[in-house]
């Protein structure tokens, strides 16, 4: 038996193929359930046994599974104006011909005995249409072969009927046409009075609004709309992001990136930020004219102005150049070098002699080409391939503004820049020398001091004839040195990568050693050195680490932390249910809680955590590590109370339900763990697993605790009942469950992020989230930009605001608590950063 309804007003109808099973009756067209034990029957009230799902009663009377349900458009071929919109079941055991010849009767046809697609192929099974047109939406009922004017009329264009009136004579002629099945008659079209409802929508009312389909990495998704949700704006949020603060620091792959400003601010930069820091007002100014990583930095003679080198994106706004900038105003003064770099600016540095007034870059591509620049014109004054594969440096000689010096792996290079633009060359290491050349600095009479990654601090002099020789040679560090600073009243200051040790040598006694002082092991090792007052001869340090972290101090006194940021990438961002507190954990095995710019505690634990999650009364703080083990902590200390291994694969989203009795764990494996909370998140009881094949990457829980829907590496929206501990195949039948977070990428309520015809290139969104106030949407994507929408988001057409101070991946972005901050984490780059929203 097949079963229809039609709508009159809204031009479609629902097609369903029902099975009759013994505990299961039908009146008036709705599907009747007797429970174990009832007499009589009862309404059925699960979601899945709503026929207006599209759903068939399974025989048993067991719980309902949904059926394959199919959304499509059928045209009349004769006549286009006479169409509507069916859902089909595609597993009824009802000859393919039989149910195009109902579906003809629907559109006013006799003897319906043909599907087309829009280009005139012919649909002959359901097979056909679950696989071969699974992508198709529209299709046309012929009588005969295709051919002739039938073909003609299949290739023009779909037009959308105008015309009311056909519907109500299709309802008239239907409502006479006799039975195919004579031992029991049917009724083709419910009454009004007599339409199911559940959950507050009608049967009749099902597919109301279009479904969104979308295109993610080249394959099409359908997403159904739920039958109440707040009207659509396109319109951009009328707040806006500002950049609050930026945590950490940039040591882990970046050299001579620290200094002091007259002001007595830290200089510094992460990710796209030059961050300046004045620990005495505890406050922070950015400067945030780049657009990606900014690779390289230089401070000016006059230390009010800096130059900093960005590498290149992937649009031609995002190229690599130059910029330099005012840090007393933030103003940016010029910007040149677009179109010169390739891959991005290597190093950058200012000349001494002339006040400033030339600038070279080093091009980080294959030829690492050096350019030097009359910057306030914006002139290029000559360029020489260097041709080094691993350049680490260059500079001006302080006594000669037209000397330079490159430095990198097995090479040491003067280069004299002649008034006709030629360049000199002279190499001072012969190859074939592999050492690798990390610092260089000065002595006052212009000798040039370097160091290698063997851990040897060299000195070049200069002889009568010019020609540069090694004047002294000595081993300063256990394996590499990263850092020279000679101070004003001659000491050298060296600093280890690997062994951890700052040395102090005096330069006027042939370098004897004077102190040495050494940091922990959980600073890191030594990145930069600045002294903390230039020109004073106090002693005190800021020393840029390794893992990301700022210390003060110097050789006599220990050395304080000034900066705290995560050493390794950093993947793992929480927020609190609420408090203005977050969490954040990496691969540098800390997680570390904060309240706005200060940081609370840092907790070292055992293992790589990639996913956090705030109990719902907030006292405890789940991670999960990248080899499958759950941990707990407590919110308040930071003490671990709790390991629990959970599998083999690492956890990559987690989230405890509504009430806090369960949390729910993604895997890379594609299983979701669930495990019983009890003792406001300190006990945990393995409770079931349900098994998935794809990666999850994002986790959300229904408002009832009853469903979990998850988001795959590729992008799949999936549904998960936790009752019966199975995937939930059918989208439709979830389409008006009410989620209670929405940090899920995907679906009918996000749709607008995805193909934005706003959106300089095709984006591939990483991370989302809903607001607490369910007004405003936040997003970011595989190149960096930070998207702020309004929510909900459905169209293509949805405005928003922007800002892009990342280059690669955004790993997480969240609300706090009330709405007034953004956190985002940067993955890879480990960055971190907090955003104020601001009113437009």
């Amino acid at each position: 038996m097949i079963d229809y309804a039609f709508d009159e007003s809204t031009s479609f109808a629902v097609v369903n193929l029902p099975t009759m099973a013994e505990s299961y009756g039908k009146k008036n067209g709705i599907w009747y359930a007797a429970p174990a034990g009832a007499q009589g029957w009862s309404k059925a009230t699960s979601r899945k046994a709503s026929i207006a799902e599209g759903d068939a009663p399974p025989p048993g009377g067991g719980p309902v599974k949904p059926s394959s349900g199919r959304v499509i458009r059928i045209i009349n071929n004769m006549d286009h104006t006479v169409q509507c919109r069916v859902l089909l079941n595609l597993r009824t055991s009802q000859p393919f011909e039989e149910v195009v010849e109902d579906l003809g009767q629907v559109l006013k046809m006799n003897g319906a005995k043909k599907m087309y697609t829009v280009s005139g192929q012919e649909v002959r099974s359901f097979s056909q249409l679950r696989n071969e047109f699974a992508d198709v939406d529209t299709f046309y009922l012929g009588v005969g072969s295709v051919g002739g004017s039938v073909n003609n009329l299949m290739l023009s264009p779909v037009r959308r009927g105008r015309s009311r009136v056909v519907n109500t004579a299709i309802v008239e002629d239907l409502s006479k046409r006799r039975s195919r099945s004579k031992s029991r008659p049917r009724a083709l079209y419910a009454p009004e009075s007599e339409i199911v409802r559940t959950n507050d929508y009608t049967l009749l009312e099902v597919l109301k609004e279009e479904p969104v389909r979308v295109t993610i990495k080249g394959l099409r998704r359908t997403f159904y709309p739920p039958l109440h949700h707040p009207p659509m704006d396109n319109t951009p949020p009328e707040k806006k992001l500002q950049l609050e603060w930026v945590y950490g620091y940039r040591g882990t792959d970046s050299r001579k990136n620290l200094w002091v400003l007259p002001t007595g601010e830290l200089l510094y930069f992460v990710a796209a930020v030059a961050v300046m820091y004045d620990r005495d007002e505890d406050a922070q100014r950015h400067y945030t004219g780049h657009t990606e990583d900014i690779q390289c930095m230089d401070l000016h003679p006059s230390r009010e102005m800096v130059a900093s080198g960005q590498r290149a994106g992937r649009n031609r706004k995002t190229q690599a150049h130059i910029r330099i900038w005012s840090t007393e105003t933030l103003q940016t003064l010029y910007v040149f070098g677009m179109g010169e770099f390739e891959v991005g600016v290597a190093a950058v540095a200012f000349s001494q002699l002339n006040g400033g007034s030339y600038v070279l870059a080093v091009d980080a591509g294959r030829e690492s080409i050096l350019s030097v620049w009359q910057w306030q014109w914006g002139h290029l004054l000559g360029k020489v391939a260097t041709l080094q594969e691993d350049l680490t440096g260059a500079v001006f000689h302080p006594l000669d503004d037209n000397l330079m010096i490159t430095h990198g792996k097995g090479h040491l290079t003067f280069w004299n820049r002649r008034k006709d633009g030629f360049f000199e060359r002279t190499d001072i290491i012969k190859p074939p020398s592999r050492t690798l050349i990390t610092a260089l600095q000065f002595e006052q009479d212009g000798d040039v001091i370097t160091a290698d990654t063997d851990g040897f601090i060299t000195i070049y002099s200069v002889d009568s004839d010019g020609a540069y020789f090694v004047k002294m040679e000595y081993e300063a560090h256990n394996k590499g040195v990263s850092a020279l600073v000679m101070l004003s009243e001659g000491t050298l200051l060296s600093g280890g990568e690997k062994d951890r040790k700052i040395c102090a040598w005096d330069s006027l006694q042939n370098y004897k050693k004077i102190t040495e002082s050494k940091l922990s092991e959980s600073a890191g090792g030594v990145r930069s050195i600045y002294p903390q007052r230039p020109g004073r001869n106090d002693g005190n340090i800021y020393v840029g680490t390794t893992k990301n972290n700022i210390l003060e101090g110097s050789l006599q006194r220990r050395f304080n932390q000034v900066v705290f940021g995560h050493g390794r990438q950093l993947w793992g961002l929480a927020v609190h249910p609420d408090d203005e507190v977050f969490a954040t954990a990496g691969h540098d095995k800390n997680i570390a809680l904060w309240r706005k710019n200060k940081l609370l505690w840092t907790t070292q634990v055992a293992f790589e955590c990639i996913a956090l999650s705030f109990h719902p009364f907030g006292v405890v703080l789940a991670a999960g590590s990248s080899e499958g083990h759950l941990l707990i902590l407590n919110t308040e200390n930071g003490v671990l109370s709790n390991t629990i291994r959970i599998c083999g694969s690492p956890l990559s989203c987690m989230a405890f339900n509504p009430t806090g009795d369960m949390i729910s764990i993604g895997s890379q494996n594609g299983s979701i763990y669930l495990f019983r909370v009890s003792r406001d998140g300190f006990s945990y009881k393995k409770s079931n697993k349900i098994r998935g094949s794809q990666p999850l990457i994002q986790l959300d829980w229904s408002t009832d605790s009853n469903y979990i829907q998850t988001v795959t590496a590729d992008y799949d929206l999936c549904f998960w009942d936790v009752k019966s501990l199975s995937p939930e195949k059918s989208p439709i039948v979830m389409k008006d469950v009410k989620w209670y977070t929405y940090n899920s990428t995907i679906g009918f309520m996000v749709a607008g992020m995805w193909n934005n015809r706003f959106y300089p290139m095709t984006s591939i969104i990483s991370t989302s989230s809903r607001s607490a106030a369910h007004d405003l949407l936040i997003s970011g994507d595989t190149d960096g930009y930070l998207r702020l929408f309004r929510y909900p988001c459905l169209s293509p057409k949805a405005e928003y605001n922007e800002e892009k101070l990342y280059s690669g991946k955004l790993a997480c972005a969240r609300f706090l608590f009330n709405d007034r901050n953004v956190v985002t984490v940067g993955g890879t780059d480990a960055g971190l950063m907090l955003w104020e929203l601001t009113e437009e």
